[in-house]
């Protein structure tokens, strides 16, 4: 079956179509079905057990530190008899991965993304099977049966980081744990992405085919069955360790068939295991098609498979030095450190563009350098992990030389994060381009084509670049409102020939975040200035400082513009209308938008010299009925309402709402 791919890719492909056709929805007994069709809040009472241990909730990028009994808020998944809820905790109580627990309090639908370009609640559960949130009140801890995988994930990433650190220490425990269960600094996180090294930390195939390899070398001179069973052993181990994520799901297939097919005498092709292993991983779990460690660790292979070998063939050919030999040895290694590299990149990168808006431009150099410490880095953390369970004294001694190796990957990163434009941000494009994109991408890759084909596909490709350039290029006004379930947010973001500024009604930690998101996933690296109009202050500042480094607020009590005064840039500017309202007036290109975000501002602009017709305006709160027979006396061209339609009828013509929890664009 193996011998020719056609058959397993043909079931992939049966497969997709199927899990692509099938919507995520819960099952008939999910707590979803207390809420009875209502989106919440409601009491409800929960039991079941949980998931994993309590994650912080505050920041996203820190989403794996453990926080268990540590004070602020967290997040933790419980399996109840129907289904999936997650439990959300104002202050982290002491649980633990696979207890008992009853919970009561307030059930809601989780809040979806108010634009396609900010990561939604609803959207990162609902991959998950989940369908609810339950803001817990009350909590009672009903059994503490024992769970010794996750106890033995604690100690060894606990032991890892009291012997070398939480940066190096972290680093080797991720080796063998992987990331998803390595409380890892942000901060290292952050910078091995934009190194393009995520894959490092990331329990995959690499680590796999390792911890495989020196399993078999062990067992070369003993029978088939004793190879098997140590491979087996092998597999399943990390498997138990690293946790059922997709990407070790798919190397655990990959390696078992490979092996199976090993011993028993029989060749199979790498294309066909690849088709059998997505497919038998699409039919357990349909809801993987949507999670993106998936999508980015099958792209990824199938580059290995497909294209790594012809890269590093035409690299040899044409890298300098001669045939390989005594004065050519370099190209022999350089060829294949290269192809596989740029293969996984290639195939990757239009999944980093639809997913993320940004592509590490100094992978392939820093996967290059990082290549010959990862090998012996992964042996010896996955050795050494043994040592940590088994005899715990000889582990600080024997991690000193890994420690050295450790500390210059982490270097390697910290280094290559640094430079200039490590991170191109190229906004995300639409989905079509992306398609588009990868058709071309894929003619370019695929081994076979003739030239004729190269020649359009890289036209096709160079097409998409420039129409994504042109869009992003142009003038936009982007409003985003939140205010379903918690306090009024709106983010007002005006984006001119490449550059944007931002006018935020709210000036804490929640509001930087996404604002930064919405700046990355329009290809902007820096806004030009920030306006922030609440008079509470933020609690973090340095947040908004590394958006912009002109960030206007309230001091000492004042309005953060007095009026006339202006905050500009070339192109995009404020101004101040009144001293005593955050009536604004917005230049954006040719364009002038009136921005009323209180009832305040909308009388301080009725009774000043002014209120002559304005061609565009923003209401940031639902205007009552005279106020908006006051707007519609003005004849703005375009009106904007923060919130959901005001009650009365249809809005009348140029009139556009938000809604609860949405966006507006104008072009």
């Amino acid at each position: 079956m193996l011998r020719s791919p056609l058959l397993p890719l043909a079931l992939l492909l049966l497969v997709l179509v199927q899990a692509q056709l099938r919507p995520l929805q819960p099952a008939p007994g999910d707590p979803l079905r207390q809420l009875a069709g209502r989106d919440g809040p409601q009491p409800v009472l929960l039991q079941g057990q949980l998931l994993s241990d309590p994650v912080a909730a505050a920041a996203p990028q820190a989403s794996h530190v453990v926080t268990a009994g540590k004070p602020g808020p967290c997040r933790v998944l419980l399996q109840t008899a129907g289904g999936r809820s997650e439990l959300s905790f104002t202050s982290c109580p002491a649980l633990r991965e696979g207890w008992g627990v009853r919970v009561s309090g307030q059930l809601r639908r989780p809040r979806p993304a108010p634009h396609p370009l900010l990561a939604g609640p609803a959207e990162r559960l609902a991959r998950q099977g989940v369908w609810t949130r339950l803001s817990v009140e009350r909590l009672e801890v009903l059994s503490r049966p024992p769970t010794p995988i996750a106890d033995l994930r604690r100690r060894i990433a606990t032991r890892f980081m009291a012997a070398a650190g939480p940066e190096r220490g972290g680093l080797l425990a991720a080796l063998v744990l992987g990331s998803a269960v390595v409380p890892l600094p942000a901060e290292l996180r952050a910078d091995f992405r934009a190194a393009g090294l995520s894959h490092a930390l990331a329990a995959s195939g690499f680590h796999l085919s390792v911890l495989l390899g020196a399993v078999l070398v062990l067992g070369r001179g003993l029978g088939r069955w004793a190879r098997l069973a140590l491979g087996g052993g092998a597999m399943a181990l990390f498997l138990l360790l690293a946790g059922a994520q997709p990407s070790v799901v798919r190397a655990v297939l990959m390696g078992a068939i490979a092996l199976l097919l090993l011993e028993s005498g029989r060749r199979g092709r790498p294309l066909g295991i690849l088709g059998l292993s997505l497919a038998a991983m699409l039919l357990l779990r349909p809801a993987w098609l949507h999670d993106v460690g998936f999508q980015l660790s099958a792209a990824a292979t199938a580059g290995l498979v497909l294209t790594a070998r012809p890269l590093e063939q035409a690299l040899a050919q044409r890298l300098p030095g001669g045939p390989p030999g005594a004065a050519g040895w370099w190209r022999g290694w350089l060829a294949p450190a290269l192809a596989v590299p740029v293969a996984a990149s290639l195939w990757t990168l239009p999944l980093q563009l639809l997913h993320f808006g940004v592509v590490p431009l100094y992978a392939v150099p820093a996967n290059l350098l990082a290549a010959p410490l990862l090998t012996p880095l992964t042996l010896g953390a996955m050795a050494l992990a043994a040592v940590a369970v088994l005899v715990p004294p000889l582990l600080v001694p024997l991690l000193v030389p890994f420690g050295w190796l450790a500390a210059w990957l982490l270097r390697l990163a910290h280094s290559v994060a640094a430079l200039p434009l490590a991170q191109w941000q190229s906004g995300r494009p639409l989905p079509l381009l992306v398609l588009l994109f990868t058709l071309a991408l894929l003619v370019l890759v695929l081994p076979g084509q003739g030239r004729r084909r190269r020649l359009l596909a890289s036209g096709l490709g160079l097409g998409v670049l420039l129409l994504h350039l042109l869009l992003l290029g142009g003038d936009q006004l982007l409003l985003v409102h939140q205010g379903d379930g918690g306090p009024a947010r709106d983010l007002l973001l005006a984006r001119h020939r490449g550059r944007a500024a931002l006018v935020s009604t709210r000036a804490d930690g929640f509001s930087c975040r996404q604002a930064g998101q919405l700046a990355q996933g329009l290809g902007v690296a820096r806004l030009d200035w920030v306006l922030l109009l609440d008079p509470v202050a933020g609690a973090d500042p340095a947040c908004w400082s590394r958006l912009t480094g002109r960030v206007v607020a309230y001091g000492g009590g004042a309005a953060p513009l007095a009026a006339g005064q202006r905050l500009a840039s070339r192109g995009l500017a404020v101004e101040a209308l009144a001293m005593d309202s955050h009536a604004l007036r917005l230049h954006l290109g040719g364009l002038r938008w009136l921005l009323l975000p209180d009832r305040q501002s909308l009388t301080t602009w009725r009774s000043g010299a002014s209120a002559a017709g304005e061609g565009a305006v923003w209401v940031g709160f639902r205007p009552r009925p005279a106020e908006q027979r006051l707007l519609l006396a003005r004849r703005p061209r375009q009106v904007w309402l923060s919130g959901a339609v005001p009650a009365g009828g249809p809005l009348p013509a140029g009139w556009r709402a938000s809604g609860p929890s949405g966006a507006l664009t104008a072009p």
